[in-house]
């Protein structure tokens, strides 16, 4: 496994503007601590469990990313130390982070998640939802968490032209709520398959797993 090189060539693919973070879920802590030493220092989750530990007995600067669906009940196992939540989809996770962030003295990052693809499988707001969470989370009783920006996944689907049109029409709603909302400066799009798109409709922070890491264990 050369994730050193791996690394490398993702990075030599991508502006520097762009934050990559490195899907680690399923994966041990010595690949993690592969990519560590090569420098890289944000990972992604998706089951808090598997983070709460990697977090107990990876080294403290790691930065973690929730990317997976959070269920509201264990949002208060990852409030002392998630660096950005990606994937809120309603107001009632919202305000759980809120109370959990609080109670742990912080002001958390979250990221909403909208529903761009066309598959229902996915989790995700509409547009109209996500507004109503914007304005939801300027009231005075969400004072502990900070939306900054947008996570969608598009479409799994060989159609380049459908997948573009999803990560644009996302990019067209980011760059509008950056007017309104200038804490807003995350659009996380972009996974193994699709960054490269991602990143040329607007993405500045995409999530890599397979193309680092290999093949996913299961």
């Amino acid at each position: 496994m050369k994730i050193k090189e791996n690394l490398s060539l993702i990075k030599s693919r991508i502006p520097e503007s762009v934050v990559l973070v490195a899907v680690s879920k399923t994966k041990s802590n010595k690949l993690i601590m592969e990519a560590y030493n090569s420098g890289h220092r944000v990972f992604g989750e998706n089951k808090v469990q598997e983070m709460v530990l990697k977090w107990e007995t990876l080294p403290k600067d790691i930065e973690w990313h929730m990317i997976g669906h959070l269920q509201t009940n264990k949002a208060k196992y990852i409030a002392p130390f998630v660096s950005l939540i990606h994937g809120v989809d309603s107001s009632k996770l919202l305000i759980e982070i809120n109370k959990r962030a609080k109670k742990s003295d912080r002001i958390q990052p979250v990221l909403l998640q909208l529903h761009i693809a066309d598959e229902e499988s996915k989790f995700g707001l509409s547009y109209e939802e996500a507004n109503e969470l914007l304005a939801l989370s300027k009231t005075e009783e969400l004072s502990h968490i900070t939306i900054k920006g947008f996570m969608g996944m598009s479409t799994n689907t060989e159609d380049q032209s459908q997948v573009e049109k999803e990560f644009k029409g996302l990019n067209d709603f980011y760059k509008s709520k950056k007017l309104e909302y200038p804490e807003i400066e995350i659009l996380s799009m972009g996974m193994s398959g699709d960054y490269e798109l991602a990143i040329a409709n607007g993405s500045n922070m995409v999530r890599i797993g397979s193309t680092l890491f290999g093949a996913r264990n299961y």
